[in-house]
């Protein structure tokens, strides 16, 4: 297969790629692939808490794609489908580990247009790195905490920061049962973190630096 760069990743729309794709063309998979693995493995790492659960995620969603891309109808955007194929799969994984039934309502597509996070354009001291590293594994437990429905909304909003239409599409429910789960899940958030703490859940992203 001919190499290309990582540059070239971004040059065609997801709708072009998709249609290649499902042509026959595997370079155009691959380029869909590398856009979005690293956002689908940050998200399933957030789900699984586990960095090797979080990679059999990222691989056992990206083979399913490609299984059904020919179903794929495009009603919504790509990255809203593979969204919810990869939750399906991270939640599953849990199922499996704990025996506690976690997948999302069927539905079909959707993925936000990957809104790039804000970033402070400012790298952080090695202190500063093991403390955000800390507060995003005290996060993390507490989000897992909440109930399935509770902890989609809360990491799909506020941790992916989808819109609220987007995290309803996702989720196959509407925006008004969305806003009922996010303020519960924030509710019981505030009985169990401290405020600073707490700002995570507003904030753009869970750090995953590495002490």
């Amino acid at each position: 297969m001919q190499a290309f760069r990582a540059s070239d990743v971004g040059k065609d729309s997801d709708a072009t790629l998709v249609a290649a794709a499902k042509r026959g063309d595997p370079r155009a998979f691959e380029k869909l692939v590398l856009r979005y693995k690293r956002r689908v493995f940050a998200m399933a790492q957030r789900i699984t808490n586990n960095h090797e659960d979080a990679e059999d995620v990222v691989q056992n969603s990206f083979h399913k794609v490609f299984l059904h891309l020919g179903k794929f109808q495009e009603k919504s955007q790509f990255s809203t489908w593979l969204t919810r194929i990869a939750m399906n799969e991270a939640f599953m994984l849990l199922r499996r580990r704990r025996g506690v039934p976690e997948v999302l309502p069927e539905n079909t597509d959707d993925a936000p247009d990957s809104a790039s996070t804000p970033f402070v354009d400012q790298r952080p001291s090695p202190a500063e790195s093991c403390w955000r590293r800390e507060r995003s594994d005290i996060l993390t437990k507490a989000i897992n905490q909440l109930g399935p429905k509770t902890r989609t909304a809360i990491l799909l909003r506020n941790i992916e920061e989808r819109s609220l239409e987007e995290t309803a599409e996702i989720l196959g429910t509407s925006i008004g049962v969305v806003k009922s789960r996010l303020f519960q899940g924030r509710r019981k958030l505030r009985g169990t973190l401290n405020p600073e703490l707490l700002g995570g859940v507003y904030a753009a992203g869970v750090e995953t630096q590495h002490c």
